[in-house]
């Protein structure tokens, strides 16, 4: 927490020597915790891949997209694949997008974002590209959403993975504003903020109660 408090501050105060220090210190932070917790248990489960899949692909991505704008395709892509691992993950038990309706709000939801985007300026070379990101990033939310509200009754923390996945989705909502429509005042600080709330809420909630002493 301090970590990510560290990096949401310094990019917002425009301190870059620090937020290159502390940005990816987060989410390393967050791995090695992981996989303590993995390790404690004796063995490393397919919950515990899919989750440090799932968090060292978005440290990919935040290493790719403090670089220069040509790496920020890469940088999607880490993240794509980031939430590949979560769709996977918050499957388990439940299965595939067990409320359909929630996918289909989910997709219409990132289509009119990709609609606003593309209305504001999105550049030609990337369209392709958030095209696919935003389709999947709405289905890791639709996957989430649907989760809690299969186990809602006995795994209530499921909920606040729920709530991780809207805020990953508002997080990338804002960066994408920013960067491709209109300059958001204190944009790294909502992004950022929205972003490191969404990591913690699901690497503190994913795993199932029944679990939790495994």
């Amino acid at each position: 927490i301090e970590a990510a408090a560290l990096a949401t501050a310094s990019a917002a105060l425009g301190i870059g020597w620090l937020h290159l220090v502390f940005k990816p210190l987060a989410l390393a932070i967050a791995i090695f915790f992981a996989a303590r917790r993995a390790m404690a248990a004796g063995t490393v489960t397919r919950f515990d891949g899919l989750l440090l899949a799932g968090l060292a692909a978005s440290l990919a991505g935040d290493v790719l997209l403090m670089g220069p704008a040509t790496l920020f395709v890469p940088g999607l892509v880490a993240f794509l694949l980031a939430h590949l691992a979560y769709i996977a993950l918050f499957s388990m038990g439940v299965g595939m997008f067990p409320r359909r309706g929630v996918l289909v709000a989910t997709l219409l939801i990132g289509a009119g974002m990709y609609a606003f985007l593309w209305l504001g300026g999105l550049p030609a070379a990337l369209r392709i590209p958030v095209a696919a990101y935003v389709v999947v990033i709405a289905c890791m939310a639709a996957q989430a959403i649907g989760r809690a509200a299969v186990l809602h009754a006995t795994d209530p923390s499921a909920r606040w993975v729920a709530v991780g996945a809207c805020f990953f989705m508002l997080s990338d909502s804002l960066l994408a504003t920013n960067r491709f429509v209109t300059p958001l005042p204190l944009a790294s600080l909502w992004v950022l903020g929205t972003y490191y709330a969404a990591q913690m809420l699901i690497v503190r909630n994913a795993r199932p109660r029944a679990w939790s002493k495994t």
